[in-house]
């Protein structure tokens, strides 16, 4: 079932992807397509970057491109919409997008699978989206993360905005890691799929009433994400301004200050949690520590976390712990159950619903006998617990993806497997691998009965954070090696070894029992 699915999956693409074709030959014969982007700033390269293209007016335009338009796939992609005439019964079938300049949404792989369309005319809505398909879920696609996936390392973090033409226009003017929401507010499983790539993520919002509840939204969304290794800020533009009318009044540099000047996550949590709040009252601060208490429980464990509560505490006048204790006291019997609960799912939160894949483990008094090498490991603990890539940072990320075969090659297609289904059992990584030049590697990883992981799920990330940060510190020493030969030709080699040093030192104090 799952290759089949896989290769509907495949055959809708191919549709959407035909179909982009058509709307890019179209907008060179379109002058208002044209003039409307190049009013936009827009440049010939940018439009050829991001595929875009125009949907003609007219009812049933992709019959020619399509000469089967009743083509069940058709709709099924939802390039074609599929009613029924009220008086006659009669089928009708009718293109979705009409009259509209196309922006083409592409999965992490480059494939498309929808469009976005922005009507030319005064028809309404102004914006309209493919609707949901076996290949698009809005709540989980991001506008413009494909092109922008090498600029994310690059710049070392992700700008998030509310449009396409956000996307277009920053990336015009120098800000290439920029993505956008498709229509819809930030959910968690967008901030999921944006770690993947990145440790460091801005929110860009209109400054109005909106921006703030998109922005709460968001804050929502990254919450439980918020680990001690990332970043999450809010930028707030005047109400009179989107991404893109205020780069194009204020230039690359003004846009850059208030990036600069984005308010962090926890800041903007305490800010959330006093709006209404008179904090010179026992009732206003009463109603913060009320408020603040949905927000904090949803933080990960941690530094910040911590940090974060004696801030509250210290707002409301309450000592840390009596602020625990009251909050404690609320859930009452519910939240130890819930707690009892959240500790019996955590295996199968991390594995995927899949824990047994992993082999009996030896008596703890027998020490567990190593894997032939600490690339193996990583990968035996990734196929079995895919979930805890999210808990790697885009760092570890980028040093699994680039070892050498046969193990880069695997963490590479581990990755694109993540962004385009999420965690998964032991059973469907194996059917996914089928033909893959990875499969034999995986399987024998898998079979391996000295690789057991630990029966806790948090134990197995922490392990897993503890060999990287090994397989890091081993890369850098490489690296400085190189960087030592080098220095006798090139003088900035020296300086790269002096960076290097240092993060390898970094790496070193956050575990020194570890060599």
């Amino acid at each position: 079932r799952a290759a089949e699915q896989r290769q509907r999956q495949g055959t809708l693409s191919e549709v959407l992807e035909k179909a982009g074709e058509a709307y890019r030959k179209q907008l060179k014969d379109s002058q208002r397509a044209v003039d409307y982007f190049k009013g936009r700033g827009v440049s010939g390269d940018i439009a050829r970057q991001f595929g875009l293209g125009y949907a003609p007016q007219g009812w049933r335009n992709l019959a020619s491109v399509f000469p089967q338009y009743d083509d069940p796939l058709l709709v099924e992609s939802g390039l074609v919409i599929l009613s029924q005439d009220e008086d006659s019964g009669d089928e009708k079938r009718y293109d979705r997008f009409r009259d509209r300049v196309m922006f083409p949404i592409r999965n992490v792989k480059g494939e498309c699978i929808g469009f976005g369309g922005r009507v030319l005319g005064d028809d309404k809505p102004k914006y309209l989206n493919s609707p949901e398909t076996p290949v698009f879920s809005k709540g989980r696609e991001l506008y413009g993360l494909y092109e922008a996936r090498t600029a994310l390392r690059e710049q070392g973090y992700v700008l998030v905005t509310e449009g396409y033409m956000d996307v277009v226009a920053l990336a015009q003017l120098g800000f290439p890691n920029t993505v956008a929401t498709l229509g819809t507010a930030c959910t968690p499983e967008h901030v999921q799929k944006l770690f993947r790539f990145t440790d460091a993520v801005v929110f860009s919002f209109d400054g109005d009433a909106a921006g703030r509840r998109a922005a709460r939204k968001a804050l929502d969304g990254a919450l439980p994400y918020a680990t001690d290794v990332r970043s999450v800020k809010f930028l707030f533009l005047p109400p009179e301004h989107d991404p893109d009318s205020f780069i194009r009044a204020f230039g690359r540099d003004g846009f850059s200050r208030c990036v600069s000047e984005a308010v962090p996550l926890s800041r903007f949590l305490i800010d959330s949690a006093r709006e209404g709040c008179d904090l010179n009252s026992a009732e206003g601060r009463a109603h913060l520590a009320s408020n603040a208490r949905a927000l904090w429980m949803q933080l990960p464990d941690g530094a910040l976390k911590r940090q974060l509560l004696g801030e509250i505490a210290s707002l409301v006048q309450l000592a840390p712990r009596e602020l625990t204790e009251l909050w404690l006291a609320r859930e009452g019997r519910a939240g130890a159950e819930a707690a009892r609960r959240s500790a019996g799912s955590a295996n199968r939160r991390w594995g995927g619903s899949d824990m047994s894949t992993w082999p009996p483990r030896a008596s703890q008094a027998t020490s567990r006998t190593r894997p032939a090498s600490r690339a193996d490991h990583a990968a035996r603990m990734l196929l079995g617990h895919t979930a805890a890539w999210d808990a790697c940072s885009a760092e570890d990320h980028a040093m699994l993806c680039q070892l050498p075969a046969p193990h880069g090659p695997l963490f590479v297609w581990i990755e694109s497997q993540l962004h385009a289904t999420g965690p998964q059992p032991w059973g469907a990584v194996r059917e996914g691998l089928r033909g893959h030049e990875s499969e034999e590697l995986a399987i024998r990883l898998m079979a391996s009965t000295e690789m057991a992981g630990p029966d806790d799920a948090q134990d197995a990330v922490d392990e897993l954070r503890n060999l990287l940060r090994r397989m890091l510190i081993e890369q850098i020493k490489a690296q400085e090696t190189e960087a030592i030969a080098a220095s006798r030709d090139d003088p900035g080699a020296l300086q790269r070894y002096r960076e290097l040093q240092a993060r390898r030192r970094e790496l070193e104090a956050a575990n020194p029992m570890q060599g």
